[in-house]
């Protein structure tokens, strides 16, 4: 579902997704015992990386020759946050069953267990990097979806993965290239339109 849609709707139905929070522990992170292996792997494999790259796929350096990196460890924190309080659906949802997990329905959110202080998140031009305290676990989630889509590294970072699995597994910063202008729109003023992506890459 969405694998030709909105890049953001896949990201949030994968974010809420009880088998992802099973597999990497969102689904038992509260404001208490914060995990942070979810915030981790959507910024590392889902969405940006590790490193600032150009819209061709290569990796952007400092002065010193070095790369640079796209996240610290207080912007980990800040998302870490921003996902506590998601857990499975439990009587809420009417096909649950007594005694079994629901990993048919997305997780739900318990306010009680959500964090909700004020929360770093990435700075780039365009951005604003933190999320206000005080918010709806819904209202920061939704703005920390947001702020990972409109990052720049999603088009060429995605791009050049979807080259990777659907054509070569080494494409040519030419290649790469070619495909985050129709990420970032898809000539109908639209970002993240994977069936235009997929078309551009095919």
């Amino acid at each position: 579902r969405n694998a030709f849609g909105l890049y953001s709707d896949l990201m949030r139905e994968m974010t809420l997704n009880p088998a992802m929070g099973n597999y990497l522990d969102m689904a038992i992170s509260t404001r208490t015992r914060p995990n942070e292996n979810y915030a981790r792997e959507i910024l590392q494999l889902f969405s940006i990386g590790l490193y600032m790259l150009n819209q061709d796929g290569t990796v952007k350096r400092d002065a010193q020759g070095n790369p640079i990196p796209t996240y610290d460890q207080a912007v980990v924190n800040g998302f870490t946050k921003v996902f506590t309080g998601w857990t499975f659906c439990g009587s809420q949802c009417a096909d649950t069953e007594p005694g079994i997990v629901n990993y048919r329905q997305p997780l739900v959110l318990n306010p009680a267990n959500h964090d909700t202080g004020e929360k770093q998140v990435l700075s780039y031009p365009g951005s604003d990097p933190n999320i206000p305290a005080g918010l709806s676990g819904e209202e920061d989630l939704r703005r920390a979806l947001d702020n990972i889509f409109h990052h720049p590294n999603v088009a060429p970072f995605v791009g050049k993965l979807l080259i990777q699995q659907l054509v070569t597994s080494n494409p040519t910063p030419r290649y790469v290239g070619r495909v985050p202008a129709l990420f970032n729109d898809n000539g109908q003023g639209i970002r993240g339109d994977l069936k235009a992506v997929v078309r551009a890459i095919l």
